[in-house]
């Protein structure tokens, strides 16, 4: 195990850093070049060990990758001839749910058998909400006792066209439908109880498969998948973790070139904003004609407690913990609800949070779906764990640079960053060097 990284109070945020590419673009584009009929050619992969672990699993059921260390990579498709085929061993899906939920669609369409498998973390999460779809659709499916992998994915083709009602909204499950649905004997349809990121809808698009769209629908048709380019945008989710750090403090600021805009995941935009931050953003000429791309500047201001809840939630779920730590520093309440979605991702995020900010001097409160924080707070450095989870060590290095005494605060599991932003601690010793 590594060792804590230990990190102070920040006195100044100020600056321009650019983010890595989109993580859930990546999985995305990495899977559906993989299908298509062709190579097709990626700039801005994200570096991170998610991403790299797709890509391990797709070249391990024979497609041919190349990544080049400037986040340039190669696809060569195998559809619709060639296809997918079984791999030799077990796929390990490391720490990454999306890996692990959207290859298991991309499967279902294959007369193959894949048992897909991940780290300890991964093996506690639920699968049965992807493996109930797959099954309606004639892939048989596997599962843990508790409903958890490894998951073992018998495919076919064509599977069972179906309109499935996802009973939580989950970008991975309609991911992983719409994916088999390309093999399907007609058209498959998921009925979304809220909007969720839509990057798999327009990513098809840029394969040219025809997508059909309205009143919380989504259908696609059995197709053949053209290969594509694309740059991929640079991840808003990463770069949330400065622009809610700058927001902190009147007189500092961040900007973010290049990011991702997608409506599904700009939630964290408003948020700021109804804080009372200041957010300017400058669109740019959107990433393969299909995803929306822009600048991204906040600035300080005098911040006040908010209420996040119903169809904003999925807009901002990777957010919520480092809008939490922000939440500390607001005047008011800040109230977060009908999140209970966070329990299941690489940790209890609503716990494993809660402890933290308390251990800072956070006064928090947890609930079922959620938590209360009241602000503002002068948090002081102390020991906190991040349990293995990316997204909760890089909010406790925001809360350790917040703390308004001396001191370093020891964040351990901070290693967890490499899953999604490899050089997340050298950007931020960037940013807060002047």
């Amino acid at each position: 195990m590594s060792p804590p990284v230990n990190l102070g109070p920040i006195f100044r945020l100020e600056g321009e850093v650019r983010v890595p590419g989109d993580k859930s673009i990546s999985h995305r584009a990495l899977i559906l070049g993989a299908l298509a009929r062709g190579r097709s050619y990626l700039g801005g992969l994200a570096p991170g060990e998610d991403v790299a672990h797709t890509a391990s699993c797709l070249e391990a059921c024979g497609v041919y990758i190349r990544i080049h260390g400037d986040g340039r990579a190669m696809v060569e498709g195998t559809g619709p001839v060639h296809a997918l085929i079984a791999p030799a061993e077990r796929l390990d899906c490391g720490n990454s749910g999306s890996t692990m939920r959207m290859l298991a669609g991309a499967v279902a369409g294959h007369p193959i058998t894949v048992c897909l498998e991940g780290d300890a973390s991964l093996m506690r999460r639920p699968m049965r909400r992807v493996a109930a779809p797959l099954q309606e659709m004639g892939a048989a499916v596997r599962l843990g006792p508790e409903g958890t992998a490894p998951m073992t994915v018998e495919g076919r083709r064509p599977l069972r066209a179906i309109t499935f009602e996802p009973p939580v909204p989950s970008a991975q499950v309609k991911t992983a439908v719409l994916l088999a649905g390309l093999f399907a004997d007609g058209p498959t349809t998921v009925v979304e109880p809220a909007p969720t990121r839509d990057h798999t809808e327009r990513l098809l698009q840029l394969c040219g498969v025809q997508v059909a769209r309205g009143d919380g629908r989504v259908t696609v048709a059995p197709a053949v998948l053209e290969p594509f380019g694309l740059r991929i945008p640079g991840d808003l989710s990463s770069a949330a973790f400065f622009l809610c750090m700058a927001a902190a403090r009147e007189g500092w600021r961040v900007r973010c070139p290049d990011v991702g805009l997608n409506p599904g995941r700009n939630g964290v935009l408003d948020v700021l904003r109804a804080m009372g931050a200041g957010v300017e953003v400058a669109e740019g000429e959107p990433a393969g004609g299909v995803e929306p791309v822009g600048d991204v500047e906040v600035r300080g201001g005098i911040l006040h407690g908010t209420r996040i809840e119903g169809a904003l939630v999925p807009r901002l779920i990777d957010e919520l913990p480092v809008i939490a730590v922000l939440a500390t520093q607001a005047e008011g309440v800040t109230e977060i609800h009908d999140a209970a979605e966070l329990r299941a991702k690489e940790s209890d995020r609503i716990a494993c949070l809660a402890a933290g900010l308390k251990r800072m001097g956070a006064r928090c409160e947890t609930l079922p779906d959620g938590l209360l924080i009241e602000g503002p707070t002068r948090l002081v450095p102390a020991a906190v764990d991040a349990a293995g989870d990316h997204r909760l060590a890089m909010a406790f290095a925001v809360a350790a640079g917040l703390c308004a005494a001396p001191g370093e605060t020891r964040i351990a599991g901070a290693e967890s960053v490499a899953i999604s932003y490899p050089g997340f601690f050298e950007d931020l010793a960037t940013l807060s060097a002047g």
